[in-house]
């Protein structure tokens, strides 16, 4: 059996002792260990959410990180203060790229918090391109580099490259595959890659049907059309209806047109959120 825990996101389950904040972590729970996939923004979430629900975060045999934005990795130290070992952390080359927004012609640091140096004391990097097992079944997706469909960007983030603003080409993003029963559940942090292209890249790599997917689609940014399109793509991706648990960048319109098209199907996924899968 398979697992998969939100220890962080904006929303928290009705009438619960947890908290919220903007941004992603979940725990995932196999025969063969336990895998953080992002940390939150703040790690103060992240720390009060695990012992509220009762999760030793020392327990956890591996971190896996979706890309730099800091509200998926601002809780590396408090996770590191919680382990006090260094587990191996698996995520792209790009990781240490630096990473901003701007808003009214003001930059902002919105990548990692901590440098290279200290993060290596912290944790055995495990930084590739490729897709990595981290577990037995459960794996990294690897960089996602075709990408024909809509991708999750913000018109305000940036990367400097050649002393000049660039848009952020997100070349980090990755998601998280599991192998669960006759298929595969797909984890994702905010799919800046497009969620389309990540299932397609998916199939190409692990030729598996996506039974289910969780976490941040970052379809908060798609206009209607491209919304629309995407919603009804789905089931074309991965074959059938999947079972969707959609949170944090994916946004209430998205979510309404996933539930309009997918029915019981489709479920919020809160800090707090349970789902298991055999």
């Amino acid at each position: 059996m398979v697992t998969i825990t939100c220890l962080v996101d904006n929303a928290v389950l009705h009438s619960s002792p947890l908290w919220g904040e903007h941004g992603v972590s979940f725990l995932i729970e196999t025969p063969d260990g336990r895998v953080l996939f992002d940390v939150g923004q703040s790690g103060t979430v992240l720390l009060h959410n695990a012992a509220q629900m009762g999760i030793d975060l020392a327990s956890v045999d591996a971190l896996a990180l979706s890309h730099a934005h800091h509200d998926h990795t601002g809780g590396l130290e408090s996770l590191f203060a919680s382990t006090q070992r260094r587990i191996p952390l698996y995520a792209n080359p790009g990781l240490f790229r630096r990473r901003y927004s701007i808003k009214d012609d003001q930059a902002r640091s919105i990548g990692l918090k901590v440098s290279q140096a200290v993060l290596e004391r912290w944790f055995e990097l495990r930084l590739k391109a490729e897709p990595m097992q981290i577990l037995r079944g459960v794996w990294t997706t690897g960089e996602i580099d075709a990408r024909p469909e809509f991708v999750g960007s913000s018109p305000n983030l940036f990367i400097e490259q050649d002393g000049a603003w660039q848009p952020d080409p997100y070349q980090d993003d990755m998601s998280l595959v599991i192998e669960a029963g006759e298929g595969l559940v797909l984890v994702c942090g905010c799919c800046h890659a497009g969620l389309l292209n990540t299932l397609a890249h998916v199939r190409r790599c692990f030729s598996r049907r996506v039974l289910a997917i969780l976490g941040g689609t970052h379809l908060v940014s798609a206009k209607d059309e491209i919304l629309s399109d995407a919603v009804s793509a789905l089931e074309e991706y991965c074959g059938s209806p999947p079972r969707l648990y959609p949170n944090h960048c994916t946004g209430e319109n998205a979510l309404y047109a996933l539930r309009q098209a997918y029915g019981e199907q489709v479920q919020p996924c809160p800090a707090g959120t349970v789902v298991s899968f055999t």
